[in-house]
């Protein structure tokens, strides 16, 4: 090998070596075990394998086929474990539901049989028109996990807001993931040569995740990691559940709480004397709803009834007075749960009054 072959490889499998270290911490070793966590572990596993297959297909392309097979079938599990690892993150999810579940033992279902049914080695060209099927599945959970993130991108290119930690992480993921992704794509595609690049832009992304755990793992315990605690398995009953709403919405009403930008899960569920876990899992349970969800929906009323009272306000005062921390959230969020407009409703308001 040559120098330059010399400083890919060792960068490569730096980058490998990191990502195994790290989602074997995630997976066996965190004491605080959360399911985000787990699914952290779990995405940094499979790239893991995956760009490792790539790195010593590279400098050995004799390498045995068996181990091509287990790094195309750990590409089947990138794509959804992205998708859900943002999506628990950003809904502030627990534990895992039961679809996920069976989403994962169906990707299992299909990758086992077909794995042991038509080897790489005996079919290879099966193989090349699966990988396809793989690349494609990998690019649609890529998007819907883009889709989910669209918030954290509208605030990204508005030069008045700055992401939090648990924005920043997110961005992080799913950039690095899409990195890796079009490097293979390329390459699969006969753009360019991606297996080459695939590895040191692994280890990019894999150490910039070390360095912000090292540099913020409190702040990312508390933000990104939620935990299981004590009372996690206690189910709430109905009774207490009606109680419990019931004390919710009072304690916004009184108290304002929504007005805060920042406010978290498990502020919330200190003021009620219940463990984050129980919050989830009431508002989930008895109201369909997440905790973002149900924050941005009380929120959008209040925003309804001072455009309705204080028809003097702009719309943007409104918007930051009810706890948006920008003009652009607070119109997405009233769309999407109005389905319509702010200045739409407002103008639909007046004509109501006056008529």
């Amino acid at each position: 090998m040559n120098i330059r072959q010399d400083i890919l490889f060792f960068f490569s499998g730096l980058g490998v070596f990191n990502g195994l270290l790290l989602a074997a911490y995630f997976l066996f070793f965190k004491k605080a075990r959360t399911f985000t966590g787990f699914l952290l572990g779990l995405l940094l596993l499979c790239l893991s394998v995956r760009v490792g297959k790539s790195v010593f297909l590279i400098f050995k392309p004799d390498l045995a086929k068996i181990y091509l097979q287990i790094g195309l079938s750990a590409c089947f599990f990138i794509g959804p474990t992205l998708f859900y690892l943002i999506k628990s993150i950003r809904e502030h999810i627990i534990e895992i539901p039961k679809y996920w579940k069976l989403n994962f033992a169906l990707h299992l279902a299909i990758i086992l049989p077909v794995g042991i049914m038509f080897t790489y080695e005996e079919y290879p060209n099966l193989w090349g028109q699966f990988i396809r099927i793989i690349y494609l599945q990998w690019f649609l959970y890529t998007l819907a996990a883009g889709v989910k993130m669209k918030e954290v991108f509208v605030k990204l290119f508005n030069k008045a807001e700055r992401l939090n930690l648990s924005e920043q992480f997110q961005l992080l993921l799913f950039v690095g993931n899409t990195t890796i992704f079009l490097s293979y794509f390329l390459s699969l595609i006969n753009i360019q040569y991606g297996f080459y690049i695939t590895g040191p832009l692994s280890f990019t992304f894999i150490l910039y995740i070390n360095i912000l755990f090292l540099l913020k793992k409190e702040k990312m315990d508390t933000y990104i990691f939620t935990t299981q605690d004590r009372y996690a398995n206690k189910k709430i009953g109905d009774e207490q559940a009606l109680t419990l709403v019931q004390k919710l919405e009072q304690l916004l009403h009184e108290q304002e709480l929504y007005k805060d930008p920042n406010l978290k899960l498990n502020d919330l569920s200190k003021k009620i004397n219940i463990s984050g876990h129980q919050l989830s899992q009431l508002l989930n349970d008895n109201l369909g709803k997440s905790f973002s969800t149900y924050i941005n929906e009380y929120r959008i009323n209040e925003a309804c009834k001072m455009i309705i009272q204080q028809p003097n306000l702009t719309l943007e005062a409104i918007g930051y007075e009810v706890g948006f921390n920008s003009k652009s959230t607070f119109y997405t969020t009233f769309k999407k749960i109005k389905q319509s407009t702010p200045m739409i409703y407002k103008e639909k308001a007046k004509r109501s009054i006056s008529s």
